[in-house]
Formats: structure tokens, C-alpha cells, sequence
């Protein structure tokens, strides 16, 4: 419990705490807008003072035990996962050649190219060199206008017997 008196002491205490509160926030916002002059005076702006900010930050950040251990940690970690893709690499590719060396694949080679050399003998008709991919769609197009050409004759043959 408190006396009369103490309670005044108390009321009074607490009035001149808030004025010295309201005088120090009028203080401090004058300061503030003080510091804003002098920094649009000096061409300073918000941008650039994030960017100094962010380049501290980023500095102070990268000299850090932690920063330096994780980028040490990445960067052997890179080393050795790109080793492992180049070993991966030359296997695969030691596997094609082999696979491309085997009879099997020898085999189907052969089916294929004789394939391919017996429709360019069949399209292309007597040439028996092949020739171009152009060659023979020239070819296979001028047989095909001729055939189409003589086909109408054909008909009218027929219709007149």
C-alpha cells in the first residue's frame, strides 16, 4: 500500500517521464530530418546505402568459419562429382564401342546396309550406284509422272474394245 503522499510523488514522477519522452522523440525526429538533408546534400540514396549494405554484408559473411568450410566442402564436392560424370563418360562411351565392335551389331549393320542398297536398286531402277538422296526422289518422281502420265491411255485402250 502506498501513503497519499508516495502515490503524488509517484503521479508526478510519471508526468515528467513523458515529457522528457515527448522531448526526446521531437529531438530525435529533428535529428532525423537533419540527416536526411545532409545525405541528400552529399547525393547519398537509399539505393546506394542498400548497396553498401549488402556489399558489408556479403563481405563480412564470405570471412566467416562457416562461409569458408561450406564453400571448401562444395567445391571438393564439385571436383569429385565431375570426375565420377567423366568416369561414367568413358565408360559409356568404352560400352558403345564395344557393343559396336560385336557380331550381333556387325550383323544388324550389314541387314541394314543391304536393305538400304536394295530400295535404292529397286527406286532408282538399273543404277546400281545409288547415288544422292536427291538422285533418287529425282528419279523416283520422274518414273512416277511417266507412269501416272500413261495410266489415262490405258483406260481410254480399254473403253474403246
Amino acid at each position: 500500500m502506498l501513503s497519499d503522499e508516495e502515490r503524488e510523488e509517484l503521479k508526478a514522477e510519471l508526468v515528467q517521464l513523458e515529457d522528457e519522452i515527448t522531448t526526446l522523440r521531437q529531438v530525435l525526429s529533428a535529428k532525423e530530418r537533419h540527416l536526411v538533408e545532409i545525405k541528400q546534400k552529399l547525393g547519398m540514396n537509399l539505393m546506394n546505402e542498400l548497396k553498401q549494405n549488402f556489399s558489408k554484408s556479403w563481405h563480412d559473411m564470405q570471412t566467416t568459419t562457416a562461409y569458408k568450410k561450406t564453400h571448401e566442402t562444395l567445391s571438393h564436392a564439385g571436383q569429385k562429382a565431375t570426375a565420377a560424370f567423366s568416369n561414367v563418360g568413358t565408360a559409356i562411351s568404352k560400352k558403345f564401342g564395344d557393343m559396336r565392335n560385336s557380331p550381333t551389331f556387325k550383323s544388324f549393320e550389314e541387314r541394314v546396309e543391304t536393305t538400304v542398297t536394295s530400295l535404292k536398286t529397286k527406286v532408282g531402277g538399273t543404277n546400281q550406284g545409288g547415288g544422292s538422296f536427291e538422285e533418287v526422289l529425282s528419279s523416283t518422281a520422274h518414273a512416277s509422272a511417266q507412269s501416272s502420265a500413261g495410266a489415262p491411255r490405258r483406260a481410254e485402250e480399254e473403253l474403246q474394245c
